[in-house]
């Protein structure tokens, strides 16, 4: 074992170093993402047991699950867009392992997500929040934290109103600016999506996903636990499920950071 490796071991089993859960519990109560009737939507959490020390199986417990890729705290591969569906390797069987880890670079917003539900990052807060905790390094996974995984009601976490949901998340220009002047992995959120709850009105529709998958980036939605990460020295590991020809997958995500 490398030198590196025996320290990252030994930090751990000593305490200095910790690993936070960013990963919301899956089951038939976590909250989907709704859709206008005209389009399909991905349905909720099942849980069929098979058998449980039973005479379908006495000595073993398992269930069938059903449920949609981008369920709970997911994965987006760039296939999952259209503006991403040609590029090589873009899929959750052919993305290179190593793209998984990344340094993490936590932004917080989640004073201003709480005085404006629809608060959109914009590039100009990108360059203060560099100005304080510096350049936002390539290959890094890029966190907006607006405390809603805090929201524990499923109506309150998914936030829709009348003229539909209601949500933080990304203005165009910050996509922009965070996939091509920052090449990063890709941004990791606590809302059920991406893009922020109206962006399905903004120009383009869903600017995230377009800019972001278009670009080969990844998605991350649903986190927690962003409050227990500094703003940078964590590094976070998010590797979906290898399914064949996947547009994206729940997920396990966690991240290794000082205690």
């Amino acid at each position: 074992m490398s030198q590196l490796l025996s320290q990252l071991v030994a930090e751990l089993q000593a305490g200095t170093l910790k690993v936070v859960d960013l990963t919301q519990p899956l089951g038939p109560n976590t909250p989907v993402i709704g859709l206008p009737p005209i389009f399909a939507s991905s349905p909720g959490v099942t849980i069929e047991q098979i058998s449980r020390y039973d005479a379908p199986g006495p000595g073993w417990y398992w269930n069938t699950l059903q449920l949609g890729e981008h369920t709970g705290t997911h994965f987006d591969a760039p296939v999952h867009w259209v503006t991403g569906k040609d590029l090589p390797d873009n899929r959750c069987d052919t993305i290179p392992a190593r793209r998984f880890v990344g340094p993490a670079c936590v932004i917080d917003v989640s004073a201003d997500a709480a005085a404006d539900a629809d608060f959109l990052l914009t590039p100009e807060r990108i360059l203060a929040w560099e100005a304080e905790h510096g350049r936002i390094p390539t290959g890094a996974w890029v966190l907006l934290r607006t405390d809603w995984s805090k929201r524990t009601d499923p109506a309150a976490f998914l936030n829709v109103g009348a003229d539909g949901p209601h949500s933080p998340g990304f203005a165009k220009a910050a996509s922009e600016f965070l996939a091509s002047e920052r090449d990063i992995l890709g941004v990791g959120v606590e809302t059920v999506g991406t893009d922020a709850g109206q962006a399905g009105t903004f120009d383009p529709p869903f600017p995230n996903h377009t800019i972001m998958h278009g670009a080969g980036k990844f998605g991350l939605a649903s986190l927690c636990n962003l409050d227990q990460l500094p703003a940078t020295g964590a590094v976070v590991i998010a590797a979906p499920l290898k399914i064949v020809d996947g547009s994206g997958s729940p997920l396990r995500v966690l991240a290794i950071a000082p205690a």
